[in-house]
């Protein structure tokens, strides 16, 4: 991943996981035998019997991605990136594994979650090791700097849990305010894509206003990124999500677009706020039902202008400071093919 890339989202995303690969793949080889047979299964890498599969399940690299980019935002090769890179992608894959588990998923990229497959406690550790390896693989790097960044990736671990402690929370009230679900999602998804986004600069000795910059870039790009993940959850194609229909409904999930929806003062928003309440399993056609009020009380339409004026605000964080070209550009067209995507 060099200064050369053209701002193609896809190429931008397949570039970095390139880079990435190999060392990730490096990083989880240190497991013990059965914690990584189900990292590698997670990552895409194999089958659940440990036979690789080439080209099968694999994450976007979105956060990756970031973190190279980041380093080239402060002047210097990508791959001075590339320990900040691998860690927030193990990161990503520690919460994921336990989000699995917590929330009953029993899919995740058109497969078995890893707890079907190997149960919840060989889950809980598999989760525990990709984090503790995130911590072991930037101390090693050999950035004067790699105390400072994992000082900031445990910072961040704990706002992503704090995240996520709001989010099981929130199952047990019959209402939230939407305050309080974007304070959730900036800790759950907006925390780690702004470490990602400033990690590489960091770990380059960037100056601090860029590396301010850069998170605020990220943090900003999270709750976008979030708004578009609870958008899919209700109305995206499972074909594309690897999600079943209606993946966020059939749990009476407290999503962005759900909880604006419930609190619009009108007969529509009441019927909303009142299946929040409801403890009644809905067949498909409820659920649609379901679907259609929360789109008719304007969640729909409200998230998706919520992630462009959040795209906006992170475009506007780039240009407090003086970024080279060529990563300016791939971080933009990064940060709006996230508000486009449909998986």
């Amino acid at each position: 991943m060099s200064t050369d890339l053209s701002a193609d989202p896809l190429a931008i995303l397949a570039r970095a996981r390139d880079e990435v690969t190999p060392a990730l793949r490096e990083a989880v080889a240190r497991l013990d035998d059965t914690t990584r047979t189900i990292s590698g299964y997670h990552l895409g890498w194999t089958d659940a019997a440990g036979v690789p599969t080439p080209g099968g399940a694999r994450g976007k690299a979105v956060r990756p991605a970031l973190a190279l980019l980041s380093a080239l935002a402060a002047g210097h090769d990508a791959r001075a990136g590339l320990p900040g890179a691998v860690a927030v992608e193990l990161v990503h894959n520690f919460s994921l594994v336990h989000d699995d588990l917590m929330d009953g998923d029993t899919e995740r990229r058109h497969r078995a979650t890893a707890w079907t497959v190997w149960g919840s406690a060989n889950a809980i550790l598999t989760g525990d090791a990709l984090l503790a390896l995130a911590t072991e693989v930037l101390l090693e790097s050999r950035s004067p700097h790699a105390g400072a960044a994992a000082s900031l990736l445990a910072a961040t671990t704990r706002d992503l849990i704090r995240g996520q402690a709001l989010d099981l929370a929130f199952e047990r009230r019959p209402a939230v305010s939407l305050a309080e679900c974007r304070e959730m999602a900036a800790g759950k998804t907006g925390a780690l894509l702004a470490t990602s986004a400033a990690i590489g600069a960091l770990l380059t000795g960037g100056p601090g206003d860029l590396v301010d910059a850069l998170a605020e870039f990220g943090a900003e790009l999270g709750l976008a990124f979030q708004l578009i993940d609870d958008l899919l959850g209700i109305w995206g194609d499972p074909a594309t999500t690897g999600k079943p229909v209606w993946s966020d409904l059939r749990s009476r999930k407290k999503t962005l677009p759900v909880t604006y929806a419930a609190s619009r003062r009108d007969g529509t928003g009441r019927a909303v706020a009142r299946w929040l309440r409801g403890t009644e399993a809905l067949d498909e056609a409820g659920l649609r039902r379901v679907a259609d009020l929360i789109e008719a009380a304007g969640g729909r339409a409200w998230a998706a202008e919520e992630a462009s004026r959040r795209l906006a605000a992170a475009e506007h964080a780039l240009d407090r400071v003086p970024i080279p070209g060529a990563p300016r550009a791939d971080l933009l067209e990064l940060a709006r093919f996230i508000v486009t995507r449909t998986a």
